[in-house]
């Protein structure tokens, strides 16, 4: 059987088909008023066995935990291509990762009969946090990935008969992600195949294609930390895990209502929702939701689209339930427009749908490393741009640089854009803007990096090898590599690395 688990970094859902349906499997860690979201939350009871509690077990029973056992957020520590500090507990240092495979090797052992499994991924996440997910120890060998945003659209339970374009806007604990999503319902359509003379008609797949993409690490836990910010300038409450845990409480509440007070040590902690407005304004958050459009706005023009051909926007995360989100988004949306009734289901679930022939396109840019000899550094050099639909093709000669060169080496990159980057501050993972564009090197510690050796040896002034790069619709990289000089192929779809 295969099931869907939608790892989030706040609530983690799992989904599977039965009896011809997907539905959310309830398990113990789920909450109790709602058994199929599970909180992502881990308590170390004793790190050298591995041993550990999770989601509601965690959460029920926070007050009666030892200090410095129990963590949260820690999606976004795997994330990041810093590992941060962490304690080392019973005489073993442990790391964001173990606490994630801890995580999801505790729910993945009460899924009865599982066969393969289906991840989603935030659409602004590296290649080291999707090789994560495919190398993880849970007994599963078969395993796919499908970005969030994407899965949340063909899972959100919509009548898809009259509609073509919808964006889904994901605010949930870690990230903010949109996704623009032109469905071609082709039911009319019909392909016609012919089988020993005789011509049979069959219905053709719809598709679901993807025309745009943004992504950034802004997420309700930056809003719990501004708000507990707030408190620390008003009371002088301190911030650590477990007055950020207030903030959040506080966040909530005002989802429904417009003021909340919550009695702490000597203190009562008030915010109003107008409050709340003023902080976010004042982070620049209004601004971020502005830029995030924007970048979608760019993307879809290039196919001629305006917001005015939206037919849906699909809220999806809880952070996107904030009615500061939901006001702001109507500056630019009609609320019959707006959809809401399944913001934390709908990932899960969209991950499992295969109705839909899913044509996507690479988030990132990715590079190849060169020596930049007027600045006496490395530097990098684009090969395939973000937002490239798949499959793509792309080919480039390569020539030796020095006098009886043995080999010629590939040091392909992930090339992230300037955004907002996740920092440690006073124990709490927070994210902040920054100007810098990162860049992650995929196989700088491959020893196998040197593409071809050369025969005889490589001499600088000519093109020596032409090389093709294929990523194909599972968005697998491979290289075919031909010896300009000898004629000979060195390589033939030899596969690389998956992209994001």
């Amino acid at each position: 059987m295969e099931y869907a688990i939608d790892f989030g970094t706040s609530n983690t859902v799992v989904a599977r088909q039965f009896g011809g349906e997907i539905e959310t499997v309830k398990l113990q860690f789920g909450q109790p008023t709602a058994p199929g979201i599970i909180p992502s939350l881990v308590y170390v009871e004793n790190a050298h066995l591995g041993k550990v509690r999770i989601g509601s077990e965690v959460s029920d029973q926070i007050p009666n935990f030892v200090n410095g056992r129990l963590f949260k957020h820690f999606k976004r520590g795997i994330c990041q291509s810093s590992p941060g500090f962490l304690p080392e507990l019973d005489g073993i240092g442990i790391s964001w990762r173990w606490l994630g495979n801890c995580f999801l090797g505790e729910i993945t052992k009460l899924l009865p009969e599982l066969e393969s499994l289906v991840f989603t991924v935030p659409i602004n996440s590296y290649e080291s946090y999707t090789k994560w997910l495919r190398q993880i120890d849970l007994g599963v060998e078969q395993i796919r990935l499908i970005d969030e945003p994407t899965a949340a659209a063909l899972g959100y339970g919509i009548d898809r008969q009259q509609l073509e374009h919808l964006l889904v806007f994901d605010f949930g604990g870690g990230t903010l992600d949109l996704v623009w999503v032109q469905l071609q319902n082709l039911e009319s359509d019909r392909l016609w195949l012919k089988w020993r003379n005789h011509w049979n008609q069959q219905k053709s797949q719809p598709i679901a294609k993807v025309l745009a993409k943004h992504g950034t690490n802004l997420g309700g836990v930056d809003l719990d930390y501004w708000i507990l910010s707030y408190w620390h300038q008003i009371y002088g409450l301190s911030r650590n895990s477990q007055t950020l845990k207030l903030a959040e409480q506080a966040k909530i509440a005002l989802s429904s209502q417009t003021a909340v007070e919550i009695d702490f040590e000597a203190d009562t902690l008030k915010l109003e929702r107008s409050q709340l407005e003023h902080i976010l304004a004042q982070q620049g958050f209004f601004d971020q939701l502005e830029e995030s459009l924007r970048q979608i706005k760019a993307q879809i023009a290039t196919h001629n689209l305006k917001f005015t051909d939206l037919d849906h926007l699909l809220l999806v995360g809880g952070s996107s339930q904030l009615p500061a989100v939901k006001t702001w988004l109507t500056k630019y949306f009609s609320p019959e427009q707006i959809y809401g009734h399944k913001p934390l289901e709908a990932i899960a679930h969209g991950a499992l749908n295969t109705d839909w022939q899913l044509q996507d396109r690479l988030y990132h840019s990715y590079g190849l490393r060169y020596w930049d000899k007027k600045y006496q550094r490395h530097n990098w050099h684009p090969l395939i741009k973000a937002g490239t639909a798949l499959p793509h093709r792309t080919e480039l000669t390569l020539g030796a640089s020095t006098v009886d060169q043995t080999a010629i080496e590939l040091v392909l990159g992930e090339m992230g854009e300037a955004a907002r980057q996740v920092l440690f501050e006073q124990g709490l993972l927070i994210s902040q803007a920054s100007t810098l564009a990162e860049v992650q090197p995929l196989n700088d510690q491959d020893h196998g990096r040197a593409i071809a050796q050369l025969t005889p040896l490589g001499q600088p002034g000519s093109d020596r090898l032409k090389i093709s790069f294929v990523v194909d619709q599972q968005r697998c990289l491979k290289i075919s590599v031909f010896d300009l000089l000898t004629r000979q192929e060195l390589l033939k779809d030899q596969p690389v690395i998956d992209l994001i």
